[in-house]
Order: C-alpha cells, then sequence, then structure tokens
C-alpha cells in the first residue's frame, strides 16, 4: 500500500464532502441532527447495540444524501435531452433519502425517547 496514494485519496475524498457542505443544505441539516445524536450518546447510558443502531441509521441517512447528491449532479448533466426522467429520478431520489430519513427519525425516536423521559421525569 502506498501511503502517498492514500492520502491523495483521503484529501480526493474530503476534498467531495466539503463541496456537499456547502452547496446542499440538507446535508448540513442532516450533519447537524448527527452531531445531536453523538451528544445523545455521550450524555445517555446507552447499551452498546443502542449506539451501534443509531450510528448506522444516521450514516445511512448521510450516505444516502451524498449519493442523492452525486446523481443529482449527474443527472443535471443530461438535462436537456431527458427533462421529463430526469424530473422523476430526482424525484425517486429525493424520495430515497426521505423514507431513510423517517425511518432512522423513528429508530432514533424509540431509542432515545427513553432516556430523555427519564431525565424529565425526575
Amino acid at each position: 500500500m502506498n501511503i502517498f496514494r492514500f492520502f491523495r485519496s483521503l484529501k480526493t475524498a474530503v476534498k467531495g464532502l466539503r463541496y456537499i457542505f456547502v452547496h446542499e443544505q440538507n446535508f448540513r441539516i442532516q450533519v447537524f441532527a448527527f452531531m445531536l445524536v453523538c451528544v445523545c450518546i455521550v450524555i445517555f447510558p446507552m447499551r452498546v447495540y443502542e449506539v451501534i443502531v443509531l450510528f448506522l441509521v444516521s450514516i445511512l441517512v448521510l450516505v444516502l444524501e451524498i449519493l442523492n447528491t452525486v446523481l443529482e449532479t449527474f443527472v443535471d448533466i443530461i438535462k436537456p435531452r431527458l427533462a421529463y426522467h430526469v424530473a422523476v429520478v430526482k424525484d425517486m431520489m429525493a424520495a430515497m433519502v426521505l423514507v431513510a430519513s423517517f425511518g432512522a427519525l423513528v429508530t432514533g425516536s424509540i431509542i432515545l425517547l427513553p432516556y430523555i423521559f427519564e431525565i424529565v421525569v425526575k
């Protein structure tokens, strides 16, 4: 393994993340939500499997948002020729992220609400 190639790849990946963070409002909101989840993980005495599930659903949403951005950018390149199909593809990609986000919200609520209620009731 060439360490210089690894760091060059890492630099490229960080550049891509920076681009998405700057240009995609939804990604920034999702990163903020992920940071809140991380704070909850530190504050509440959770079981290991709960932490793993929270990380997995959070990362899933972020990855799907990145994929959505990549595909939307690519589709925008071919947009003039396939305007109707492009709109349908973009709608389906947005739906993909919406479903994952809703699933993460429900999963996070199921895991975190008992801990939050325990603090509120005290």
